[in-house]
């Protein structure tokens, strides 16, 4: 009997489906940097999925490069990203988002997801100008020990935010788990409506 192993979702190549898309097109000459017609219609069909005409939508190669882009371009040098202690930005991207200049406020969370209880403190402790501002909230979904926010969840803490102006961030690299998760309440037109930025992982 084979096994398999569900440590990450490129320990194989590709589906024989994308691989034929991929040599069927080898040879269309197309602009690149996401100009392609491949990449408009996808950004096409992204925004009607998520009822989102408006959205910006980009394509990155992997998620530390997510991440990193959308800190670095939403925080200010002096703001900081709050994350739990075993968030991925704070454990496996070899200091990626300390290497923009940017502090990652970490918590303790009993079960790997964030909690309007547990931000509480953090912002609590800013009392000095002299100290980052944390700005913004780091989330992912599925969360790195495999738990999942429900649509009360993502809710009660997309409210917080919006109350104490924290921008909110969900890295979707495992998002396909999460919506796919039994008793999982929670959809993709959601997570638009309560996130600031959020992305899916390929």
């Amino acid at each position: 009997m084979s096994k398999y192993s569900f440590l990450y979702d490129y320990a194989e190549g590709a589906h024989p489906d994308i691989l034929k898309a991929l040599n069927d097109t080898n040879m269309v000459q197309q602009f690149g940097y996401g100009e392609d017609q491949y990449c408009i219609e996808a950004e096409k069909i992204i925004k009607d999925i998520i009822k989102a005409p408006t959205a910006e939508i980009h394509f990155v190669s992997g998620g530390t490069q997510a991440n990193m882009t959308v800190i670095s371009s939403s925080l200010k040098p002096y703001e900081s990203v709050i994350a739990a202690k075993t968030g991925h930005i704070a454990v496996h991207e070899a200091g990626a988002i300390e290497f923009t200049g940017h502090k990652i406020n970490t918590v303790n969370t009993p079960d790997g997801k964030l909690t309007p209880g547990l931000i509480a403190p953090v912002l609590e402790e800013h009392i000095d100008e002299h100290m980052v501002v944390p700005k913004m909230v780091y989330i992912s979904n599925s969360t790195e020990l495999g738990t999942i926010y429900t649509k009360s969840d993502l809710g009660q803490l997309s409210d917080y935010c919006k109350e104490n102006d924290l921008l909110l961030f969900m890295d979707g690299a495992r998002l396909g788990a999460a919506l796919t998760a039994k008793n999982q309440n929670l959809n993709i037109e959601d997570i638009k409506n309560y996130v600031d930025v959020f992305y899916i992982g390929g």
